[in-house]
């Protein structure tokens, strides 16, 4: 399937964004561990979140997880600490993203875990039991999911866990949210120092549980705003229910950076973390540069790429080593599709992707490939304010984290026909 898009003059919209993925697979582990057979209010309806509610009503013995991976590695652990046998897989793409970190910290803490195929990667074979827990040292540069996937299933070991992440820490909102939404079920979870988190052998508690509005997924209204500024349009604006001031998503960043890049964030009371609606205003503005560290929000940094670079503003991004490993190599797929639109990025250095204004010749009629990266298509799609008629290949994976996406745009004015 492939979409055409041509933009709206401008947008004046009130949208309903999806529930916290992020937040909604926590709550479903932690919920699962306290034995709520109740699911958390506003439960995300996206795919990464349905295959974990699937799993966890069901239980089949072969799990199939297909590319989601927050939920292969929270499933992983959930399973680990759980009764009788299970076999869980995934997506082609998902057999060839590494999962021996976790792997082998459960190992280590007492889990049954092996490998079916390839060493290091999924499907894995996993049987439940009670496990000893006690004290693990863990590289604090690993993706943040494994830490969080062991943080949830420490209050039901018997010796609950402590956590040392030695090294570098990335991605630490992540943790604090894992650790939030852990305290908000009655565990016992604190860090003790700036590298250790300590997690007591307390249950958890069956708690109603009601699940915020997405950050990430504002991040490409944020990008319509910023892009249609940048044509000179005036008075757009976008509201926003749902969403908190004060959130513990690392990526209410979004707010922060936009901030820069020319677009107003206005929550509609001073309350904090209490959902209300925010409204976002455009206003143009222009940075000679624009540098910023993605170590905490790599998710935002497609949506950043793609809307600084159609501004005109060189930029040097660093933080970016977890891109090489998601849905897909994020920093190969940004270069070779930003070339489409005309723009040389540099990747090389490690982490690092950056554009010092260097333009090539765009094609004449672009078509975006999205590499099964629902990422993709959401932070190219706005592309099309600057590129009227671009193409978008496989639109379909937004279902991932935000299956109404296109008709979000469509009710705004996006003019979206199927080629």
């Amino acid at each position: 399937m492939q979409y055409i898009l041509h933009a709206p003059k401008g947008v004046n919209n009130e949208i309903n964004l999806p529930a916290s993925k992020s937040i909604s697979n926590r709550a479903l582990v932690i919920n699962a561990l306290a034995g709520n057979t109740t699911h958390p209010e506003n439960l995300s309806h996206c795919d990464d979140t349905d295959v974990m509610v699937a799993a966890l009503e069901n239980m089949p013995y072969e799990i199939n997880i297909k590319a989601a991976g927050t939920a292969m590695r929270f499933t992983s652990a959930l399973l680990s600490v759980g009764t009788g046998e299970h076999v869980i897989t995934g997506t082609e793409r998902m057999k060839h993203r590494p999962i021996s970190v976790l792997v082998e910290a459960l190992r280590r803490l007492g889990a049954s875990i092996e490998y079916m195929e390839e060493d290091g990667f999924p499907p894995l074979r996993i049987r439940g039991r009670k496990i000893e827990g006690g004290h693990l040292d863990i590289a604090g540069n690993v993706s943040s999911q494994y830490i969080s996937a062991l943080l949830m299933i420490g209050p039901v070991m018997t010796n609950g866990l402590t956590l040392h992440l030695t090294g570098k820490i990335i991605s630490r909102p992540y943790i604090d949210l894992t650790i939030c939404t852990m305290q908000e079920f009655g565990a016992d979870v604190e860090w003790l120092d700036s590298s250790t988190i300590e997690v007591k052998p307390c249950p958890y508690k069956a708690v109603p549980f009601f699940i915020e509005n997405d950050w990430s997924a504002s991040s490409y209204w944020y990008e319509i705003l910023a892009l249609l500024a940048r044509q000179q349009s005036e008075d757009n604006e976008i509201r926003l229910p749902g969403l908190m001031d004060g959130s513990r998503q690392g990526d209410s960043a979004i707010r922060y950076i936009y901030s820069m890049l020319g677009v107003k964030t206005i929550f509609e009371t001073k309350e904090k973390l209490k959902p209300t609606t925010v409204t976002l205003k455009a206003q143009n503005r222009t940075l000679p540069r624009f540098d910023f560290d993605f170590l905490n929000q790599p998710d935002l940094a497609q949506t950043v790429v793609v809307t600084t670079a159609l501004c005109g503003i060189p930029f040097r991004f660093t933080g970016l080593q977890t891109l090489r490993i998601k849905e897909t190599d994020r920093i190969a797929a940004l270069k070779t599709e930003m070339a489409k639109l005309g723009y040389v990025l540099d990747d090389s250095e490690e982490g690092v992707l950056s554009w010092d204004g260097t333009r090539c010749e765009a094609m004449s009629n672009p078509a975006i490939d999205t590499y099964e990266d629902h990422r993709m298509a959401m932070a190219f799609a706005p592309a099309c304010i600057l590129f009227p008629g671009l193409r978008i290949n496989n639109p379909e994976v937004v279902s991932k984290s935000y299956p109404q996406y296109w008709d979000d745009l469509r009710s705004v004015g996006f003019n979206i026909e199927e080629a």
